[in-house]
């Protein structure tokens, strides 16, 4: 296998993973293909982000800038399968609904949801659509492109710095005895950065400073009560990403 076409493979691995979108079958599968995909995370992020955001542009200039920003996340929610918004809303449930680390991450694997995943979810659908709303069809579109590309890199480099959580067999997600690694780390980080360019740049930081508060509180309190994190944990970790990042980038833009 050619490096090249084993990087096609990885990209459409991660696709796959992500999306709903419909892909041709991969030949050859190996059990750390997923693992070795993370490199191109935030760059199907940002395929996502940059789907939503040509939804954005086209509502703003037919409805106005409310109808647009749901359109934008409803369309997201569809070419993603609410992947991380179940991972959010599993965190939530277990990380406030458990008293022990096992009962939570029971909780977490629950297919239900409760009173805290309804409330998380409410919470963060609620905040981007509210942020959206207060932007200008061109910045809310690079808003959504950026959010959706740095939101995934968020959670790559939570696989890499935080342990896997003890008997957290999440089904989204199942580590290589490696994890990620530090060159995939470097390049998801690398891939999710340029459309950071064409933000503000004050605005931009700022965004990017509240993302990683936001997103190194979930972690340091999933790594504090379960020991650690798991496929769920990182679909959290990136929705609270985004929605930082959002708020950041609207407070200043």
């Amino acid at each position: 296998m050619t490096w090249l076409w084993r990087q096609a493979q990885l990209l459409l691995c991660a696709v796959q993973f992500l999306t709903r979108i419909p892909t041709p079958s991969l030949t050859g599968f190996e059990s750390d293909w997923i693992t070795r995909a993370t490199r191109y995370f935030s760059l199907v992020g940002q395929g996502v982000g940059a789907i939503s955001a040509g939804a954005f542009l086209l509502g703003f200039h037919v409805w106005g800038a409310g109808v647009a920003a749901v359109l934008a996340i409803g369309l997201g929610l569809l070419i993603t399968g609410a992947f991380h918004e179940d991972g959010l809303a599993d965190t939530a449930d277990g990380l406030g609904g458990g008293q022990t680390a096992q009962r939570r991450l029971e909780i977490m694997k629950d297919s239900r949801i409760g009173t805290y995943g309804v409330c998380a979810l409410a919470i963060a659908l609620g905040l981007k659509v509210a942020v959206l709303s207060t932007l200008s069809a061109q910045l809310g579109a690079l808003a959504l492109l950026a959010a959706h590309g740095v939101g995934r890199a968020a959670s790559v480099v939570a696989m890499r710095t935080t342990p896997y959580a003890p008997s957290g067999e999440a089904g989204k997600w199942k580590p290589t005895p490696m994890g990620a690694r530090t060159g995939e780390v470097i390049v998801a980080l690398v891939i999710a950065a340029w459309p950071l360019l064409l933000l503000p740049a004050p605005a931009a930081g700022l965004g990017l400073a509240l993302g990683a508060i936001a997103a190194l509180a979930l972690a340091r309190t999933a790594v504090r009560l379960i020991g650690g994190h798991t496929g769920d944990v990182l679909g959290a970790v990136e929705q609270v990403f985004e929605v930082g990042f959002l708020l950041g980038l609207a407070a200043l833009a």
